[in-house]
């Protein structure tokens, strides 16, 4: 009799392989991994398609939820993600707080698949507020499914790196629909399930297909630590070699994980543009004791080994000539810094850039004398230093910028932490700058 949770795993993973065998064989015209584009194209949407109908022991997702490939056949395209969402709210107060919600699936996972522990941190702190903030995008985008499974394509790429396969969803699905009934209790409904699963799986299709689509690339990439500089007690700045080309462009950011921290990974932004010797540069401020960032500023050293993950975000658009203005706090500096280098390399003809950077001091200019030189150089760059020491120094950074000049015909790119990108978003709004051209990170920086 088989009772050895790596047993279970091992039968998981080979059930897995032959529902995708079987889906190829019983389907010999092109399937959705043949039609999958990269996250974002029209293919990556199809590949989270269409609904059953409900009959033949299926139920209204077409999807009979006993067999780890399930996932990658869902079709979701007539999928009524605002008749679901509607569903959903009417009845959100049964199940969260979320925080609840979550301690009691990963709880139920956890018991009744203990193998799947090892794909997480030991502290689960960070994955938890991860996953209530995953919840309440969800609901909140459900009544537009193109773009949500546009951004859970991206998620399911970067997931690859987690070890994460469709077995594991399955997992997650049987835990989440304990622990809403715990939650929810005498007020749970089989119409409010069927919603939750629905829009579960409408995601996790997403995430399947994205993560077919980037199969030909590595699900991260080894890097060697070639430099470190503390820059000040809190702040270093980390030159790292990969082994192959690690595909970003200026002003994106990656995932990094420490060998001191297994499946722990955190965010930061490249301060450097693409380099020919795979060289990149990134700015760590530690933001508390025993992080990733600790880690990073007081425990590396040249030699040592890290991890990163695919490189996301998209802060300045590579098809948009306009004149820039970039407005930096703290380590926000990385990705303007790289934007800078890259402009300084192609930048088109006549397109000038104003550079403000918010420091609370002197010393917070950790990377001045790189621009300094650079913009010395570059009669097109303005650079534009502005003290900046907490919640006041955010509003004169934001005072400066309004005051800089005229900034309607501008894109702007902002980068630092959250309430300095709200103030100065707001402030260049309210001057007449349209909001899509007001360009920030989408999560926050950690």
């Amino acid at each position: 009799m088989e009772t050895s949770s790596t047993t279970e795993y091992d039968r998981l993973i080979a059930r897995h392989q032959a529902m995708l065998l079987r889906r190829q064989l019983l389907a010999p015209a092109p399937s959705h991994r043949d039609a999958v584009s990269p996250p974002g194209g029209d293919a990556g949407r199809r590949g989270t398609g269409q609904a059953g109908a409900g009959h033949d022991g299926h139920d209204a997702t077409g999807y009979d939820g006993h067999d780890g490939a399930g996932y990658a056949g869902y079709d979701g395209a007539g999928y009524d993600g605002a008749g679901d969402q509607r569903l959903i709210l009417r009845a959100l107060g049964l199940v969260t707080p979320f925080a609840d919600l979550i301690d009691h699936l990963y709880a139920f996972m956890f018991a009744r698949r203990p193998y799947l522990r090892a794909l997480f941190p030991a502290s689960m702190e960070f994955q938890q507020t991860h996953l209530a903030r995953m919840f309440t995008y969800l609901v909140e985008h459900l009544d537009r499914p193109d773009e949500l499974a546009d951004t859970l394509a991206r998620l399911g790429r970067d997931h690859r790196k987690l070890g994460v396969r469709p077995v594991h969803y399955e997992a997650f699905e049987e835990a989440l629909c304990e622990a809403l009934r715990h939650r929810a209790g005498s007020g749970w409904t089989g119409e409010l399930e069927a919603a939750w699963v629905r829009m579960i799986r409408f995601g996790v299709a997403a995430m399947v297909a994205g993560a077919e689509s980037a199969l030909t690339e590595p699900p991260y990439w080894h890097a060697v630590v070639v430099g470190h500089e503390r820059r000040r007690p809190d702040l270093a700045v980390l030159r790292v070699r990969t082994g192959e080309p690690y595909p970003y462009r200026a002003g994106q950011y990656g995932t990094v994980e420490h060998p001191l921290l297994p499946h722990t990974w955190r965010q930061y932004s490249m301060g450097c543009a693409p380099r020919p010797d795979n060289e990149v540069e990134f700015h760590v401020r530690r933001t508390g004791p025993g992080g990733v960032s600790a880690a990073l500023v007081e425990r590396t050293a040249v030699g040592d080994r890290l991890r990163l993950g695919p490189p996301r975000g998209s802060l300045m658009p590579e098809d948009d000539t306009r004149d820039l203005l970039l407005v930096a706090g703290g380590t926000g500096l990385a990705p303007m810094k790289a934007i800078v280098e890259q402009l300084a390399a192609h930048r088109p003809r006549g397109r000038k850039v104003h550079l403000f950077v918010g420091a609370r001091d002197r010393a917070d200019l950790y990377d001045w004398p790189a621009l300094a030189e650079l913009g010395g150089r570059k009669p097109w760059l303005e650079l534009v230093p502005v003290a900046d020491d907490g919640p006041a120094g955010r509003r004169r950074l934001a005072e400066a910028v309004g005051r800089g000049g005229d900034w309607s015909d501008h894109l702007a790119c902002v980068s630092g932490p959250a309430g300095l990108v709200d103030e100065v978003r707001t402030r260049l709004v309210a001057a007449g700058l349209p909001p899509a051209r007001v360009h920030h990170d989408p999560v926050a920086r950690r």
